[in-house]
């Protein structure tokens, strides 16, 4: 099938820009599972996980992920191909906007105090303040590009949404990258207190 946009003249004038399947596809490659799971880890070349020059973009979904603890924060960091630790150099930024559900408030901000990183080495933070009510979780994911290159810094956004207390929809984006021209092949996320109780994390390759 191809992509076909029609000018003004007529249909016969139109112009193919080729076959979808040519603009790239998403190729699943692992699911964790959390059930009462202090971490998640994806390491290239265990359990079946790719994250290596196979692909130049990584994407990493978050499906309903529920916090033991009340109040605590999702984060993610990555070691380098042979490191250990997970303790990279990252810089990044971070902002977020809520709605509490009664409507009495809502906001936009960017506050750096305790989300942001200068070349720190904390695992970063995607979202906070989760609540751990029944119905509570967050969900989101997070993208990774060129992981394995030796030339350039890693770059990654992230996008999340879960909800907070009050209760709140609280929505948070992040983006920065790993300082290192090393390879990046292992990627841990947890919460900053307590286990992530239940929850998907799937893996993508972008071809």
């Amino acid at each position: 099938m191809s992509i076909v946009k029609l000018n003004n003249q007529a249909v016969k004038n139109a112009t193919s820009f080729g076959s979808i399947s040519s603009l790239g596809s998403m190729v699943f490659i692992k699911k964790l599972t959390a059930s009462s799971s202090a971490t998640l880890s994806f390491v290239d070349g265990s359990d079946s996980v790719v994250l290596d020059n196979t692909y130049k973009e990584y994407l990493f979904t978050f499906n309903n992920i529920h916090p033991a603890t009340n109040g605590t924060e999702f984060s993610f960091q990555g070691n380098v191909s042979g490191g250990s630790g997970y303790n990279e150099t990252i810089t990044s930024t971070y902002f977020n906007a809520f709605h509490i559900e009664t409507g009495a408030e809502a906001l936009l901000r960017y506050d750096p105090s305790n989300t942001d990183q200068a070349n720190g080495t904390a695992y970063q933070k995607i979202i906070e303040s989760i609540k751990n009510d029944n119905d509570g979780s967050m969900s989101g994911y997070l993208r990774l590009f060129n992981p394995s290159s030796t030339t350039f810094v890693k770059h990654f956004m992230a996008e999340a949404n879960c909800m907070q207390a009050d209760p709140q929809s609280s929505y948070s984006a992040t983006a920065g990258y790993f300082n290192t021209t090393s390879a990046i092949d292992e990627i841990q996320f947890k919460m900053s207190s307590g286990n992530i109780d239940a929850g998907d994390i799937c893996l993508y390759g972008i071809a």
